[in-house]
């Protein structure tokens, strides 16, 4: 899962046929998988996530560039100075000069860290130019070869748990560019359903004000042949009011709802979409410890969890390697030699040769490094038990949530039973009524139950498309179509 920025997440014909024909969709309908590419393409959010997945790209390359020879140029060209300087005489006493000099220095240096140790090999050249202008003179001093190593003795290696931590952060970071995905098209489908619930209440509201209308034009007519009580009557204009409040607040209800999808989704076109009623969501037998099993090979946190405990691991080391006996050796040998012109500093070159071991050794610190060390060794122990607990509840939540996929399609299956059968009776009741074979209060109740199993069912198919959705961020696998959730370039 190692990619470059740029990497999209692989998904179905439906989301990918939605981004392309978004442009001509019309505001006035929206589907769910349109909403949904929007937020992931043009939203704050959906370019947050791309940005962070590129940064770690970036960050990634800087850290393997630190195991790679760095050549680099460096000098001070010219450096020079006209001043008065004194100048120890050979009997000991100070006279002031007027000195008039430049003193140029060119070098070259190809250094290459060693990961295992921590230390540094440096292959390096460097010429040196003096110039007295008032004695006329020039002087060179030329190092045309030099290989040197520093390597540090007992102290803190940053390279070598670098190479076991760093690996582990790019990899999560690409899978957490994915999971980022899933969860915005988990939050689209929450705020998408949210609006729809609203809109559909808006639409039963307005259906209800008609047919109670109708109903008290019938109601007036049999009050006037003395067939309906006023009792009834003024129940009928209370229904009729309490319908036109129900759209009214159901429409102001559905507005607030459209600006948080449009706020999410970055959609602030001028309009008020009406969203389509989505199918049912896919329903692939999924068993919980089929879903667990990915979850663990797929997901991030199984990379997080592993990272933390190797950084707990690295503040211990980090703690030893900053007190106690610390030494850093150097080594460097090579060729010099001083003529004056630089042809001849390459002639009859002079070998050279340094070596210097410098260390430090606390005699008496009064407990600091054993508090220093045993400071980490107790974070360490306290998050390795931080990741174990979290782990359990991660694993909990994969297998809960995979577990109840069953059981939302079958509630999705009742609340469309139920709202088909309260439909119907609806229809039936009200038919009787104008017969004068039902009482106004039972048809209430019909009303009531028809507009109540109404909103179940959006309800419940909001709830099996947020939980799809979910599942798919929890495992980074698509059990629809049977195939894992990458970020391809």
């Amino acid at each position: 899962m190692e990619r470059g920025p740029g990497g999209e997440v692989r998904r179905g014909g439906r989301l990918a046929l939605a981004f392309l024909l978004l442009p001509l969709l019309s505001l006035a309908q929206l589907t769910l998988p349109a909403a949904i590419s929007q937020a992931l393409e043009h939203s704050a959010i959906g370019q947050q996530a791309a940005t962070d997945r590129d940064i770690s790209y970036w960050s990634w390359r800087g850290y393997q560039a630190n195991y790679r020879p760095q050549l680099g140029l460096s000098g001070t060209i010219p450096n020079f100075s006209r001043v008065i300087t004194p100048v120890v005489q050979p009997d000991g006493t100070t006279d002031f000069r007027a000195v008039r000099i430049n003193n140029s220095v060119l070098g070259l240096t190809l250094s290459q860290n060693i990961g295992p140790t921590g230390g540094q090999i440096i292959v390096g050249s460097e010429v040196q130019r003096f110039d007295d202008f008032n004695g006329n003179t020039k002087r060179y001093n030329n190092q045309p070869f030099t290989l040197g190593l520093v390597q540090p003795i007992g102290r803190f290696n940053t390279l070598r748990w670098n190479r076991r931590i760093e690996p582990l952060r790019y990899q999560e970071s690409q899978r957490l560019y994915v999971e980022q995905r899933e969860t915005i098209a988990q939050r689209v489908t929450e705020l998408y359903f949210d609006v729809l619930l609203q809109q559909v209440s808006a639409e039963v509201a307005g259906q209800n004000v008609t047919a109670t209308s109708e109903l008290l034009r019938v109601g007036r007519e049999r009050f006037a042949l003395g067939r309906l009580s006023q009792a009834d009557l003024l129940l009928l204009e209370l229904n009729v009011l309490n319908a036109q409040q129900a759209q009214t607040q159901a429409r102001l209800d559905a507005e607030n709802a459209t600006v948080n999808l449009q706020a999410y989704t970055g959609l602030f076109e001028n309009g008020k979409p009406t969203l389509d009623v989505p199918d049912d969501a896919p329903r692939p037998a999924v068993l919980p410890a089929v879903a667990l099993e990915q979850a663990r090979q797929n997901r991030s946190t199984t990379l997080t969890f592993r990272r933390r405990l190797l950084e707990a691991e690295r503040d211990v080391a980090l703690a030893r390697g900053s007190t106690g006996f610390l030494a850093t050796l150097t080594a460097n040998t090579g060729y010099v030699n001083q003529a004056p012109n630089l042809g001849a500093t390459y002639l009859n070159l002079q070998n050279q040769q340094q070596v210097a071991l410098g260390f430090s050794v606390p005699l008496v610190d009064w407990g600091r490094r054993k508090s220093i060390v045993k400071t980490a060794q107790l974070a360490r122990d306290q998050e390795q038990h931080n990741v174990t607990q979290e782990e359990r509840s991660f694993e909990q939540t994969v297998l809960t949530q995979a577990a109840q996929l069953a059981a939302l399609a079958e509630q999705l299956q009742l609340a469309s039973r139920a709202d088909s059968l309260a439909r119907q009776r609806y229809v039936i009741a009200e038919a009787v009524y104008r017969a004068g074979r039902l009482s106004l209060t039972d048809l209430t109740i019909a009303q009531s139950g028809k507009d109540l199993a109404r909103r179940g069912y959006i309800a419940a198919l909001r709830a099996c498309w947020v939980a799809h959705y979910r599942l798919r961020a929890l495992t980074l696998y698509d059990f629809e179509r049977g195939q894992l959730i990458t970020a391809v370039p």
